[in-house]
């Protein structure tokens, strides 16, 4: 698995938590890719910032790839993805429930999946930052770490 990270505490992060090579989000992915000692690779999954890194993505995968997202973008060009046939997946976690498909038991099955792997040490949560109580105060140094482009892992409230 090849991830990324753009700061050092963050690269350490990524391999700390199984990475096996890790490549620069901020400089350009075919590039760092080729630097590393990879070429174009098969899959990609977009976790965040799908917007800012969606023509690089393309570019960095291979014909017939497989590109995965779960965040949002607005103004998505899927015509990039034609000459490649690169396949696109988007996944949201509340899609059965919305629709009341007829395996909404299966997020049931993969949530305690995930469960079991946590508990088994296979898998580590990427919950880095706690900041406390659910409250404005808090609220708001959440909001502007994450703005600041400086949070690691997921920031995280409690309370609710």
């Amino acid at each position: 698995m090849i991830a990324t990270a753009s700061r050092p505490e963050t690269r350490q992060w990524c391999l700390d938590l199984g990475a096996h090579a890790v490549i620069d989000h901020s400089r350009p992915l075919a590039a760092e890719l080729a630097a590393a000692g990879f070429g174009q690779v098969d899959y990609v999954a977009s976790l965040t910032q799908m917007a800012q890194h969606y023509p690089q993505m393309v570019e960095a995968l291979k014909p017939q790839g497989a590109l995965a997202a779960i965040d949002d973008m607005t103004g998505l060009d899927p015509m990039l993805l034609k000459a490649k046939s690169i396949s696109l997946h988007w996944e949201l976690m509340f899609t059965r429930s919305l629709f009341q498909t007829e395996d909404m038991g299966e997020q049931g099955k993969l949530l305690a999946e995930v469960a079991a792997l946590v508990d088994a040490g296979r898998i580590r949560t990427t919950a880095h930052t706690h900041l406390g109580v659910i409250n404005a105060a808090n609220l708001r140094k959440a909001h502007a770490l994450i703005e600041s482009g400086k949070a690691q892992g997921k920031v995280v409230l409690s309370g609710f």
